[in-house]
């Protein structure tokens, strides 16, 4: 009995030391990035945002509600959720977009975070995300049909590809290494450029920025990074590098750039500090109560547009990727529902449709006639 006892130990040892070293040799894949070290590192220990080893957000944010546990979350996920998914092809539009008019300033939404912005004849793309998947396996995360019409040869040369974190729906290591010959200037949040260098970005063309800092990556373009309540991380180890919202002074407009974000007094401060924007990038998906201190719930989107005293909403962070709990239209519904409510102007293109700043609304509620 002893000697079944010892035999069986040893074989759990084995099995777990197989199962240590599958996850460690998986973890080593190149899209899984690289941790800072070196001088980036030396510099982000300086940042004041970063604190015990780890970047921290302005306020104390949890990364679940007082009252929730992962317990509930797994429990949740067992739950079946009516239209969680669109049983249809969602439509889409597509725009060419090497040869987009350079007499107004343009933005092309490509579905969840994932947009070109055209203007002043360069081309600003944020989180591109066309792979198909939302994480770094194949089974999960993956597009809902229809929503991945565009693709790296679609896009024109890239003069900034904006990255606002390293969460792997903002940042996707196929997308970014394949269009790598078409970008010109790489600015993302600091401790970000780590993963780029290490995916054989030029580093001269890496700009790295903390909260309130700016830079001019091409004549006449001023982009200030700006607080966010979220997190980051591509590994176990979270917050080794910083998350960020931006703000997008061009020749003609000023933007709102919002990445991921919880509610807070942030929004409110960055309204003071710029003034007004002509439109504001918010993300009204992917929210629940057990996470409400990293996502914002619809409501609270319109109350952060209100903040920043913008003159228009597009709500986006929707539409491709089931990555909550909630039905796929409900993102949508909820915050167009309260922005009339407030008498607040907001735009909700179709995938890859081209929204004119100070042009006219595109308010068309297209998700309608999907099921």
């Amino acid at each position: 009995m002893l000697q079944k006892l010892k035999k069986m130990i040893i074989y759990v040892l084995v099995f777990l030391v197989v199962v240590a070293l599958g996850i460690y040799i998986f973890m080593q894949q190149a899209q899984f990035g690289q941790e800072p070290q070196g001088k980036r590192l030396e510099r982000i220990q300086k940042s004041p945002y970063y604190k015990d080893g780890a970047f921290q957000n302005l306020s104390p944010t949890p990364a679940l509600a007082e009252d929730a546990s992962y317990w509930d979350i797994i429990k949740a996920q067992l739950q079946t959720i009516p239209n969680k998914e669109p049983q249809q092809t969602i439509p889409s539009i597509k725009t060419d977009l090497k040869n987009l008019s350079n007499d107004s300033t343009q933005i092309i939404w490509f579905g969840h975070s994932s947009y070109l912005i055209h203007t002043n004849g360069k081309n600003i793309l944020v989180d591109p995300v066309f792979s198909g998947n939302a994480s770094p396996v194949s089974f999960f995360g993956k597009n809902y049909e229809g929503s991945n019409v565009y693709s790296v040869e679609d896009m024109p040369e890239i003069d900034i590809l904006l990255i606002t974190h390293d969460h792997y729906d903002h940042l996707d290591y196929p997308t970014v290494t394949a269009l790598k010959s078409k970008v010109k200037k790489v600015v993302t949040s600091l401790g970000t450029g780590q993963h780029f260098e290490y995916w054989g970005f030029n580093p001269e063309n890496i700009i790295e920025l903390e909260w309130w800092q700016n830079a001019q990556p091409i004549e006449g373009f001023e982009i200030t990074s700006t607080p966010a309540r979220h997190f980051s991380g591509r590994k176990f180890t979270r917050n080794l590098a910083l998350w960020s919202s931006y703000v997008l002074k061009t020749p003609t407009e000023q933007l709102y750039l919002g990445g991921d974000s919880g509610y807070d007094s942030h929004f409110k401060q960055i309204g003071e500090k710029f003034g007004s924007f002509d439109l504001a990038i918010l993300e009204c998906g992917q929210y629940n109560y057990y996470w409400k201190y990293i996502h914002m719930m619809p409501e609270e989107v319109t109350q952060a547009a209100k903040d920043l005293n913008t003159k228009v909403l597009m709500p986006v962070h929707w539409s491709k990727f089931t990555l909550a709990l909630h039905p796929w239209k409900e993102p949508i519904e909820r915050v167009t529902k309260s922005a009339k409510e407030l008498g607040l102007p907001f735009t909700n293109p179709r995938i890859g449709e081209p929204v004119v700043i100070n042009g006219s609304l595109l308010q068309n509620p297209w998700w309608k006639d999907v099921e």
